[in-house]
């Protein structure tokens, strides 16, 4: 019998799972994460029912995506679970223009698939051969994407175009957005809670090691920060954000970069990672004395605070702030900082309430409502496999 949900959301250095019972309320069997893909890897697991959580080194060498499946395709195993799974659902970051709702994963699908690696040169390719290791893996069952840049689909067609001739915007060189299933789950998340109208004109600050903000109208995509690719935008961990075009003519053409080494600069090794000159990780930066790290952090806060502006302009003002992901969930100095840059908005935080990390962290009597929800892609992906039901292939 199969009655359970099987979601896959790699990364470029790691990889997260989750096994859904297949009932409305998604009861979790087990969820976890191989992290650190690159050094120190470990697979981390919570099993329902009160088992203790699973916490073991898989060695101290980098392994890759298919060492990770591997540890987890053994866990499954030893917990029963193979044989329960009918559909497994991938989150796979860029969809393009086509691919707007869970669509089943054929060949002609992953064929169209592999054409968009060029534009998510970091996940694409990886979250693709996660699709063939699963299908290796449950040959009996059915792959399913879910696509991060789907829930920005419906944004008004003038946030979606660049200032290019219009042939390269009908070939595709458009603004896609990013973080979508994210995003997604928050809607969800602020329509339980405040009904239909999803919290009214909101900003979600999905705030990460990659890191974007949403402009949502009772729950709908307005506009993002992230556009043709998960380089736009804010400052990151090691991604540059927003960027002159003129600099990237410069590195190119006068500074002799090749392709190869431009995408390693702007992917790996700017962000919080190049200003700082000592890491890309917020939490290490907070912890330092250096004053570059200081200025990387400054850096991040202003940058959001700008953004935020623009994206309230976008909806015309501001009733609901969302903080989600790892930095805007356990760095409460941080939210503290970005609220302050939105306080000509009616921005206002407890600080209280703000470091002991409540839901809700806003002052009493605020103009906007200030809110911290965990991200949780996976129950995005497991929400929409519910969702769709597609014709078993014959």
């Amino acid at each position: 019998m199969t009655d359970a949900i099987f979601v896959l959301n790699g990364g470029s250095s790691s990889l997260k799972f989750a096994v859904f019972e297949e009932r409305d309320e998604l009861p979790p069997l087990l969820r976890g994460s191989v992290s650190s893909l690159r050094e120190h890897s470990r697979l981390r697991a919570k099993i329902a029912g009160g088992s203790p959580e699973i916490d073991r080194s898989l060695g101290d060498r980098p392994i890759d995506i298919g060492e990770a499946f591997a540890a987890i395709a053994s866990l499954l195993t030893d917990q029963g679970l193979l044989r329960r799974i009918g559909r497994v659902g991938h989150r796979i970051v860029h969809g393009g223009r086509d691919f707007v709702e869970a669509t089943l994963l054929d060949g002609r699908t992953l064929e169209a698939l592999r054409l968009l690696e060029p534009l998510a040169p970091v996940h694409q390719k990886i979250n693709l051969e996660i699709v063939g290791l699963a299908a290796s893996l449950l040959p009996q069952a059915m792959q399913i994407g879910c696509f991060d840049t789907a829930f920005h689909s419906a944004r008004p067609g003038l946030a979606k175009l660049y200032g290019l001739p219009r042939a390269m915007s009908e070939a595709g060189i458009v603004s896609y957005g990013f973080h979508g299933l994210s995003y997604n789950h928050l809607a969800s998340k602020l329509r339980d809670r405040y009904g239909a109208g999803a919290g009214g004109r909101a900003i979600v600050a999905h705030l990460g090691s990659g890191a974007s903000l949403c402009a949502m109208n009772a729950g709908t995509s307005v506009a993002t920060t992230m556009g043709f690719s998960t380089l736009d935008g804010l400052v990151m961990s090691t991604r540059c954000g927003a960027l002159d075009p003129g600099i990237v003519l410069h590195l190119l053409q006068d500074r002799k970069l090749s392709s190869d080494e431009l995408a390693s600069l702007l992917y790996e090794q700017s962000g919080l990672l190049g200003v700082s000159g000592i890491s890309g990780d917020m939490r290490t930066l907070m912890g330092s004395q250096d004053p570059f790290a200081a200025e990387a952090v400054d850096l991040f806060v202003y940058r959001i605070g700008r953004e935020i502006g623009s994206l309230a302009a976008a909806l015309g003002g501001l009733d609901t702030l969302v903080f989600t992901a790892g930095i805007g969930e356990n760095a409460p100095l941080v939210r503290e900082k970005i609220g302050a840059a939105a306080g000509w908005l009616g921005v206002g935080i407890d600080r209280e309430r703000n470091r002991r990390g409540e839901e809700t962290i806003s002052l009493d009597g605020s103009g906007v409502d200030v809110l911290v929800i965990p991200a949780d892609e996976e129950r995005a992906v497991g929400s929409q496999l519910l969702r769709l039901i597609p014709d078993r292939p014959a």
